[in-house]
């Protein structure tokens, strides 16, 4: 794993924390890692010690978990980390940045109502799982 943080004065890169046992989770961040030929993201799953840290208290509802994007500068979450996330990583990713012009609670609807039939719709894993030796470095607990 790679660098330790603990308070967010000290990050260097953005973190996108995820709910690590959602199949479409787990494949979104595949996808982000696979497109990030830079490196400027950090991954930490949501039921990890990094995000213990880091965030608030997360609600007890799974359903109610969405991804998560911190830096810097705060902390965005659902519909508009995912367009920040897209935008940040350029190329046709921006395309899907676009969608930031769809009112914020239309696109939070639709969030929102796939975040609560994630499970359902997708899977859930039993753990989140062992990342490959090559996404590891950008890994955090």
């Amino acid at each position: 794993m790679s660098e330790e943080i603990t308070d967010i004065a000290n990050i260097e890169h953005p973190i996108v924390f995820y709910d690590g046992v959602c199949v479409m989770c787990d494949s979104f961040i595949n996808k982000v890692m696979k497109a990030d030929k830079a490196g400027i993201f950090r991954f930490a799953p949501l039921q990890g010690d990094t995000a213990k840290k880091l965030l608030p208290p997360l609600p007890a509802d799974h359903e109610k978990w969405s991804v998560i994007c911190l830096d810097r500068d705060g902390m965005v979450t659902g519909s508009d980390a995912s367009l920040s996330i897209a935008r940040r990583l350029g190329g046709w990713w921006s395309v899907l940045a676009w969608t930031r012009i769809v009112p914020q609670f239309i696109r939070e609807g639709v969030y929102r109502f796939i975040a609560r039939h994630r499970y359902r719709a997708f899977g859930q894993l039993e753990a989140c799982p062992i990342p490959t030796p090559d996404r590891q470095a950008r890994m955090l607990p």
